[in-house]
């Protein structure tokens, strides 16, 4: 007969999974309602979280934060804590996103062959609107003014290069 090894969970290792469940039910008093109605949270976590926005008093709200960490044992954690990553804008495909964007920009702004490439890679990009684009921010730059069309060639260049994270 063959037994198995139970490896019991350490009361370290509890007490921090309890910890990450009261942190995450902090964030969720701090939603909107809207965003509260599209997590759709059981009525008594719900309940719980717009109770804990009604408390002041710091030992009352600990105990309700704790009380909402025990609640959170019977829900999918780890779903609601990425949908309130994307609420953030953190995902790490988000970031990467603006990551190449802002690479692109420096691009543009420091070797003149990069538009050519932009313009093959993005057949629909305005060749002439990005071209005004870098030479006013090139301008700026060496004027010291403040990067109106810095800003506005990042805003550009977001407009033309699709976010995949906004299409899944």
């Amino acid at each position: 007969m063959h037994v198995e090894e139970s490896n019991p969970i350490s009361k370290t290792q509890r007490k921090r999974e309890m910890l990450e469940l009261q942190t995450l039910g902090e964030a969720l008093t701090r939603l909107t309602e809207a965003q509260l109605a599209e997590l759709e949270l059981p009525e008594r976590l719900l309940d719980a979280v717009l109770e804990a926005r009604r408390i002041s008093k710091f030992g009352a709200l600990r105990r309700q934060l704790q009380y909402i960490g025990r609640l959170m044992r019977e829900v999918d954690s780890d779903a609601i804590a990425a949908r309130l990553e994307a609420w953030k804008g953190t995902s790490r495909e988000a970031t990467a996103h603006l990551h190449l964007l802002e690479r692109w920009r420096e691009r543009l702004l420091v070797d003149d062959a990069a538009l050519f490439e932009l313009a093959q890679s993005f057949p629909s990009c305005d060749v002439q609107k990005i071209r005004i684009l870098i030479r006013n921010a090139r301008r700026e730059r060496e004027a010291s003014q403040a990067p109106r069309s810095f800003r506005a060639l990042f805003q550009e260049l977001r407009d033309l290069i699709p976010d995949r994270t906004a299409e899944s």
